[in-house]
């Protein structure tokens, strides 16, 4: 919760330093776009990390407020109703979201300082007296035990500072439309495929990778596609516009 509160102010600011009236949609889009985070979330833990005992207990896939929720299908259901509400609204999607994108991603750092609160999100051991050690409450210990593990969502937290701090510096220097947005995308992916090789609080899907690093192989290029585009995409749009005057 505390991260979302963080991404809408951050997303209130930049929107209100744009000067085009963004920012009086940002908490009527923050609502929406927190409930459709929470309940993918909360989707994507249950089947891509967890079936093997939510398939057991169907009835707690609800219960939201013992842990379990995933970045990753909060970002995917997120976008997705964002993307709605800018068509409803008539929004430049293209536009609402690269203002959006440094809030999103220092909003997913404060969140990640949650999961170390919590102790979920956790890495594997480190085999040596470097890491985290949880407490006996928390999931991280009922699974390892009194044993230091890698701080994989401190370290994700801190990459994510710095992914705000590049999309800022980017977002300064020409680009177009929809770049700023593919960019996080971009680092976010890359951040997180490495970095799940240390979290140690699921399982290898297939092909050695888990399900968090396929989806970030595949957001990173589609995103990567879509940087690409849509710079081929005013280049030439430039030259038409050139050749006709």
């Amino acid at each position: 919760m505390l991260g979302i509160i963080c991404a809408a102010i951050t997303a209130y600011v930049l929107t209100k330093k744009d000067g085009h009236g963004l920012h009086r949609h940002i908490l009527d889009f923050t609502m929406c776009c927190a409930v459709a985070g929470i309940i993918g979330g909360r989707l994507w833990d249950v089947f891509f990390f967890d079936w093997s005992y939510y398939g057991r207990h169907l009835l707690q896939i609800p219960f939201v407020w013992q842990g379990g929720m995933a970045i990753q299908g909060g970002i995917v259901f997120g976008t997705l109703a964002g993307i709605a509400y800018t068509k409803i609204h008539h929004i430049d999607t293209w536009r609402f979201a690269d203002l959006l994108a440094p809030a999103i991603i220092l909003g997913q750092s404060v969140g990640r300082m949650a999961n170390v609160m919590n102790g979920d999100a956790f890495g594997h051991p480190t085999g040596g007296n470097f890491g985290i050690l949880y407490p006996d409450t928390t999931l991280a210990y009922a699974t390892y035990g009194n044993q230091p593990l890698w701080p994989a969502e401190i370290w994700e937290g801190q990459i994510d500072i710095l992914i705000f701090v590049a999309l800022l510096l980017f977002s300064v220097f020409p680009h177009h439309k929809g770049q700023v947005f593919c960019l996080y995308v971009m680092l976010y992916s890359l951040a997180r495929f490495f970095l799940e090789f240390l979290r140690g609080d699921y399982t290898v899907l297939a092909l050695g990778l888990k399900s968090a690093q396929w989806t970030s192989l595949i957001a990173f290029i589609v995103a990567l596609v879509i940087f690409i585009f849509l710079a081929y995409y005013h280049r030439t749009q430039k030259l038409k516009n050139t050749c006709r005057a």
